[in-house]
């Protein structure tokens, strides 16, 4: 599980480093005129809410980081993903049992579950997939080539075929 988390968080990366900071911050794609940036650092923060919310075992998705300068800035936002995938690494298979009070906004007030730290690694890291595909949109009315063919596909997703 962390290593198939660990090479989508990698996907991002390598993406980044094929961005202008300009390219990456950019917001003038409709219909949410949101950027590149804005969605790596959404999805990043879901992680950083995990990791904060082992100490306490309560993890808290309404309270996010974001950090703008890690959706301006192609290096802060690298930083991220490496700073990420560094607190990743650190877990061991145990720790992936550990139960978590999550707690989220579903539209109506905030409702809290609790969820193993596997489970909610599992939603962050079909979270991230989800913002990749959106990236992919912008990516390509921007009319920038994509580092990876697959970037933003889920690994379940039908494979176009030619005949």
């Amino acid at each position: 599980m962390i290593e198939a988390i660990e090479q989508n968080l990698q996907k991002g990366i390598k993406l980044l480093n094929t961005l202008t900071d300009e390219q990456y911050s950019n917001n003038s794609i409709a219909p949410y005129y949101s950027s590149i940036g804005c969605h790596m650092r959404h999805a990043l923060d879901m992680f950083s809410c995990i990791f904060k919310g082992l100490e306490t075992g309560e993890v808290n998705l309404t309270k996010r980081d974001r950090n703008e300068l890690a959706e301006k800035h192609t290096n802060v936002g690298v930083e991220y993903f490496q700073t990420t995938i560094s607190k990743l690494k650190s877990l061991k298979d145990a720790d992936l049992n550990k139960q978590l009070l999550v707690t989220d906004d579903l539209g109506l007030g905030n409702v809290t579950v609790k969820k193993s730290l596997a489970a909610i690694l599992m939603q962050a890291q079909s979270h991230i997939t989800h913002h990749y595909a959106t990236v992919g949109y912008l990516i390509y009315n921007l009319q920038i080539e994509l580092p990876e063919s697959n970037f933003g596909f889920n690994p379940t997703t039908p494979k176009r075929v030619s005949i």
